[in-house]
């Protein structure tokens, strides 16, 4: 039978940490508990580490599942073949940093944030995340600058990522068309529909934990709660958990700063042909 002391540390951990991730107060969670601020401090920062440690456990490219298995639920949105991702970022906004580096944290559109990376499968599990640049940086440079990339343009995984017009078109990321002609166009359609499974994701990550909405701490604190959340969204997905309601996504792509790469752009033309001509 378990300690009833421990029981209640636990139970007190588990709860203060669900009304911090809800987006509350650090004080008004306090008051609700009768906690000091120090308490709350100390134990959200102790779970949400112990919780980031089982990212390499919960969040895994390409996933859990066969690679055949991840292309085939890919392909049943919109017959999209070969998928084994959909890539994207969403900028967490946070309280300005202090510091010589804070205006590194000023997103294009003005406010701090830090630009997280991620890439999911077809049912909204997060399948890698890169949580550690300032908001400044370009969604198609923290891509450029991630394992995942590296690992990649390697061939070490048999497929290809969907990414919008962010980012350059590559053989083993494929982006949209800026001027579609007739098959282009079809292509185009598959590809946003089943594109949009990363921004579902964001969207039921940011539903789940208010407090992604913004968090009041330090940037390297913030990346630490963005991955224990994203541990978090697994777990919920994986034990099927009713999702919350998600509000339409109504960002827009980022500039590409890097060009199509030949490769990528041959690929792409081979795609229209073998499967939306």
């Amino acid at each position: 039978m378990a300690c009833p002391f421990l029981r209640d540390v636990v139970d007190e951990e588990a709860l203060v940490l669900r009304r911090a991730f809800s987006g509350a107060f650090l004080y008004s969670v306090g008051d609700a508990e009768q906690l000091n601020k120090a308490t709350i401090c100390r134990t959200i920062r102790s779970v949400c580490l112990a919780i980031k440690a089982l990212a390499d456990v919960f969040i895994s490219f390409p996933g859990h599942r066969r690679l055949c298995d991840i292309k085939e639920e890919f392909y049943r949105i919109a017959g999209f073949p070969n998928v084994i991702g959909a890539v994207d970022c969403t900028h967490i906004r946070i309280k300005a940093p202090s510091g010589a580096h804070e205006a590194d944290f000023v997103n294009r559109k003005s406010f701090h944030s830090i630009n997280v990376q991620m890439v999911c499968n077809a049912d909204c599990v997060i399948s890698n995340v890169v949580a550690k640049w300032p908001g400044s940086v370009h969604d198609s440079r923290i891509f450029r600058a991630s394992e995942i990339y590296q690992c990649l343009s390697q061939g070490e995984f048999s497929g290809v990522l969907l990414g919008d017009r962010g980012y350059g078109c590559q053989p083993f990321l494929l982006t949209p068309f800026t001027d579609p002609q007739e098959a282009q166009q079809a292509y185009n359609h598959a590809h946003a529909r089943t594109r949009a499974r990363v921004e579902m994701t964001f969207g039921l990550l940011k539903a789940r934990f208010h407090c992604l909405h913004k968090l009041r701490v330090s940037p390297v604190r913030a990346c630490d709660i963005t991955v224990a959340c994203a541990v978090l969204h697994n777990v919920a997905c994986l034990r099927k958990e009713r999702a919350p309601r998600v509000p339409p996504a109504m960002d827009r792509d980022n500039p590409a700063i890097f060009p199509d790469d030949d490769s990528g752009r041959l690929l792409r033309d081979q795609y229209v042909l073998n499967y939306f001509s």
